[in-house]
């Protein structure tokens, strides 16, 4: 399902736009660098969803570029049915991020979708994009250029938003393997919350309107289907769920709006507070992300704030691209990876014969505490204690990424010259050591704050076993 939100440069404190949101799967996660590549004439990557897909399809192969940029992003291994390992986005080298998020079609376009579709999924789309796109207006027109040529294999109707530092572009694609799709532009006075992702009245009169653009038959198909006929052209109303803005959103964008009126606008404190909130965070967000979206003088600095779980129940800290690994702890493990139920650490079965018997993940990493494992137990005990609990777990996590976005700043700001000194090698490593120093620190917060806790469950008194899982309030 996922999360996105979105705040235009006009609003912010610091005069950059911002991106932030979640991943919303039954599902490991683990954070990973992936550098920049050189792949030779010929190769191919495969692409789309098998027969084993909840709306299933067959696999094929297209061609890769040259070159694909160097990128962060949070990976994770199932949701329905789509090949891992799959993304829902992150930060490539150019400034670009990106997120994924659902955005149901309408029944019938769901219901003529092909069983043996064919194209790209929704996490190849997101991968490519990272790997290929400089711009955002860019990465939609990488996505329509790969569903026109290649098709799309949806899971009943998805979106995307892409953003730079100068513009951001929510994109819409509809189920029913026709390679409908249509995008609008958002700009500096926007805030925009995705969940699902959405696009309203779009003015199909004007073709080049410079704040949208849409598939070739995006019009003629809905009169072909007897959908619209004339008048304004409702996207959400014609091709998607009908629902316009949900309950959630529109309650997200008026918090967002109303701070973005108080004289210091908004800083990393309020995007934390809305990728955190308990509202619409809870256990199916498997992770965090922020991104301030920023014109920067090194590839290597630009920054993607995480969270291992949802940020409810881990804090944010800051990843650099340039940094040149991501802690053990933070890897992909065993816990909730799809597969790893039938796989062991040892050769034995593989040596008689025994075909995917080994387990995918290294052992030194499996050896290793596993972020996103903790942050689960802490959101846990935080439920079962109730609203006090999370009270005093989120003022410490504030305190916290208040001085960690100072420091950050320092660090930055030695970087840079550094970088123009030429030492760009000396700055990168100090900014990685810095980040994988200030993960590990998150991980000992997160277990520090669950044996207080878990010290604190056990004299409550209460017997909880055996009944209904609790949970705070969420609007969606």
């Amino acid at each position: 399902m996922s999360y996105a939100i979105y705040v235009g440069k006009n609003h912010s404190r610091t005069g950059h736009a911002w991106l932030g949101g979640y991943g919303d799967e039954p599902s490991s996660h683990w954070l990973e660098i992936v550098p920049a590549m050189d792949h030779p004439d010929g190769t191919l990557i495969e692409v789309g969803v098998g027969p084993e897909a909840d709306m299933p399809g067959r696999r094929t192969k297209i061609p890769q570029v040259a070159k694909t940029l160097r990128h962060v992003r949070v990976s994770y291994s199932y949701y329905l049915g789509v090949p891992a390992p799959i993304t829902n986005g992150g930060l490539n080298e150019k400034g670009l991020a990106v997120r994924d998020v659902w955005s149901t079609s309408r029944r019938e376009l769901i219901e003529m979708t092909p069983k043996d579709q064919a194209g790209l999924n929704y996490s190849d789309l997101a991968r490519i994009v990272m790997e290929r796109a400089s711009t955002a207006r860019e990465a939609v027109k990488i996505c329509a250029a790969l569903i026109a040529e290649h098709g799309e294999a949806t899971y009943g109707g998805n979106s995307h938003l892409f953003a730079d530092a100068n513009e951001a572009w929510v994109m819409i694609q509809f189920a029913g393997g026709k390679g409908l799709w249509v995008a609008e532009r958002l700009g500096p006075d926007s805030i925009r919350a995705s969940r699902p992702g959405y696009v309203l009245e779009v003015p199909v009169d004007r073709a080049d309107h410079p704040d949208f653009l849409c598939s070739p038959n995006f019009v003629s198909f809905a009169r072909e289907m007897g959908w619209y006929s004339d008048g304004p052209f409702d996207a959400n109303a014609i091709y998607g769920d009908g629902k316009g803005r949900w309950e959630g959103i529109c309650w997200i964008e008026a918090e967002m709006q109303a701070r973005a009126a108080r004289p210091e606008k908004i800083g990393l404190e309020d995007m934390i507070w809305a990728v955190r909130t308990e509202r619409l965070t809870g256990d199916t967000a498997g992770y965090g992300q922020i991104v301030p979206l920023v014109d920067v003088p090194d590839p290597g600095l630009q920054l993607m704030w995480h969270s291992a779980t949802g940020a409810l129940a881990a804090p944010f800290s800051p990843v650099f691209l340039g940094q040149d690994r991501v802690p053990a702890e933070y890897g992909p493990r065993r816990y909730l990876t799809t597969g790893e139920s039938r796989r062991f650490m040892d050769l034995r079965k593989a040596a008689s014969g025994v075909i995917d018997s080994v387990s995918l993940v290294p052992q030194i990493v499996e050896a290793h505490r596993s972020a996103f494992y903790e942050s689960k137990r802490l959101l846990y005990l935080m439920q079962l204690l109730g609203h006090p609990a999370l009270e005093r777990v989120t003022a410490v996590f504030q305190a916290r990424e208040k001085a960690l976005e100072s420091l950050v700043a320092s660090y930055l700001r030695i970087a840079q010259h550094a970088v123009a000194g030429g030492n760009r090698e000396d700055a990168l490593r100090i900014l990685s050591h810095f980040s994988t120093s200030e993960l590990k620190a998150c991980l000992d917060l997160v277990m520090s704050l669950s044996q207080g806790l878990e010290a604190e469950l056990a004299v409550d008194g209460s017997d909880r076993t055996g009944t209904e899982p609790v949970s705070f309030l969420q609007v969606w």
